[in-house]
């Protein structure tokens, strides 16, 4: 039975909203299966998809529906306008996450001299998306990336070569593979999910993404913490430290690296949407 564009997007538009879905999904999928963009989409709706296109495009929305991520269907998420390869062995970039970025080129810009040689650390890379970002868009870093599992760095090293990223990529627990060394930028997007939060996650995460990339003990802060503790080791006295953080961790957080670095200057970044997102620690800060 053949279907036209608009008709396609219509039944699944009705069909995603039925079961809870975003509605946007069709889209996206169908974008996909068609090797469109979604201009061409919008202006090509009563051209008529091939059978073949149609079959793959209804079991994939009836697959989404089932609670499976698009991200994990169509095997990418785009991040700072880059596709990066996903998998179920790692977090799927949030675009919160972007503002983590941004911040941090913003102050490494002002903080840091232009000239300097400067060591970066993303810890607990997953997908690479943090590392690879941060090493494109300032290319005179030395960026080093890790994590404790080995797949998830597989899937972050394939994302450094296909968007031509050079990383020094580490297998390791935390801040373990960096000890023996001193770091001027250190960035993590670590596991802040408070444990029993668990069941009032959307089922789609819950199933599909890494528990060990999603959960930070019992209130959700057990990897600051390790971090509070390790990161004056590594550190040179004048660096950079960020972190993306869950919905009303930042107080905390921010106490944690105050205590840390009590010559530095720890603020609370706050996102898009109003809520602390990101909490960045310049270590050595004069006349505090």
């Amino acid at each position: 039975m053949h279907k036209k564009v608009y008709e396609a997007l219509n039944w699944a538009s009705s069909f995603l909203n039925e079961h809870g879905r975003d509605e946007n999904a069709g889209e996206l999928l169908l974008m996909w299966i068609l090797g469109w963009s979604r201009a061409r989409l919008l202006s090509e709706l009563r051209t008529e998809i091939p059978e073949c296109d149609y079959r793959r495009f209804f079991e994939a929305v009836k697959e989404h529906v089932a609670g499976r991520p698009i991200q994990h269907i169509i095997g990418y998420e785009e991040f700072y306008g880059r596709k990066f390869s996903v998998s179920e062995q790692v977090l799927i970039p949030r675009p919160e996450t972007e503002e983590l970025i941004v911040a941090v080129l913003e102050r490494v810009d002002s903080y840091f001299d232009s000239t300097a040689k400067l060591k970066c650390a993303d810890i607990g890379t997953g997908s690479g998306a943090i590392a690879v970002t941060i090493k494109l868009e300032r290319p005179q870093l030395e960026v080093s990336a890790s994590d404790i599992s080995e797949a998830a760095l597989k899937t972050a090293q394939k994302n450094a070569v296909v968007l031509g990223a050079e990383i020094n990529f580490r297998h390791g627990d935390l801040l373990d593979p960096f000890l023996n060394e001193k770091w001027d930028i250190i960035l993590s997007n670590p596991p802040y999910i408070p444990n029993d939060d668990k069941n009032i996650l959307s089922e789609i995460v819950r199933e599909h993404e890494p528990h060990s990339a999603l959960f930070g003990g019992s209130d959700g802060l057990d990897f600051y913490r390790r971090f509070a503790t390790d990161l004056p080791k590594i550190t040179n006295e004048k660096a950079i430290i960020a972190f993306e953080i869950g919905a009303g961790q930042g107080e905390a957080v921010a106490t944690m690296m105050n205590k840390a670095f009590p010559h530095g200057k720890t603020e609370i970044i706050y996102d898009i949407n109003g809520k602390d997102r990101i909490v960045l620690t310049q270590t050595l800060i004069m006349n505090v």
